[in-house]
């Protein structure tokens, strides 16, 4: 595919201290997404990197629950939820953006969007929290500024593609935008579901580039 910076804006999701190796919420090798990240930034004139940013005690919390990590239950209000270590608290070094991409993102990210902020909504994709206690996902507004950029489409890259980076790149498409998920920097939690994740991506009508561009 060929990169057009008036119409292409790069998203960055996610890479962050606790989900690399010894983090808390480590993705597996989630450290080769680095570099095939950083030689891609200086090519898009628009890059967006997402940041999850949790409040103690977030919804998502194994221990706030009472749950066991890497399971599925229901919130006190009956919210399907995903139950996760505690990661990425708001301040922490674990959310903290991976020391090797930083620098590089604090010179080239036009935006730096912290989500799943409120304590009761998780927030795996940068367009839209999950479902809230009201049964909403409300926006965070990232589709709107994109398309004030006169943004078109969108590379997602980052952690973890069965997660944030899928919802990310399924949002996009709902705001309008053509998506792009770029495999050499993607990762999964559960790479052993990477046919299915992939299969059901190209399905909704992501675009999945598994080559280096």
């Amino acid at each position: 595919m060929r990169i057009d910076p008036a119409l292409d804006a790069l998203v960055v999701v996610d890479v962050q201290n606790d989900f690399l190796p010894g983090g808390a919420l480590a993705v597996k090798d989630g450290d080769a997404v680095l570099e095939p990240i950083r030689a891609l930034l200086p090519r898009f004139e628009l890059v967006v990197a997402t940041q999850d940013w949790h409040p103690p005690g977030h919804v998502s919390f194994a221990s706030a629950a009472g749950a066991a990590p890497f399971t599925v239950g229901r919130t006190a209000d009956g919210r399907e939820q995903a139950f996760w270590p505690d990661h990425c608290v708001a301040g922490s070094p674990g959310a903290a953006l991976a020391p090797a991409l930083a620098a590089d993102l604090d010179r080239r990210a036009t935006l730096l969007l912290r989500k799943g902020t409120r304590p009761e909504t998780d927030s795996y994709s940068g367009f839209r929290e999950n479902l809230d206690p009201a049964g909403r996902r409300p926006s965070t507004g990232l589709g709107a500024w994109l398309g004030a950029r006169g943004v078109r489409r969108v590379l997602v890259a980052g952690l973890a593609l069965d997660f944030c980076v899928s919802w990310t790149a399924r949002d996009a498409l709902a705001e309008g935008l053509e998506a792009v998920v770029y495999l050499p920097g993607a990762r999964s939690v559960f790479p052993e579901n990477d046919a299915a994740t992939l299969a059901g991506l190209e399905a909704a009508g992501v675009t999945v580039a598994r080559d280096r561009l």
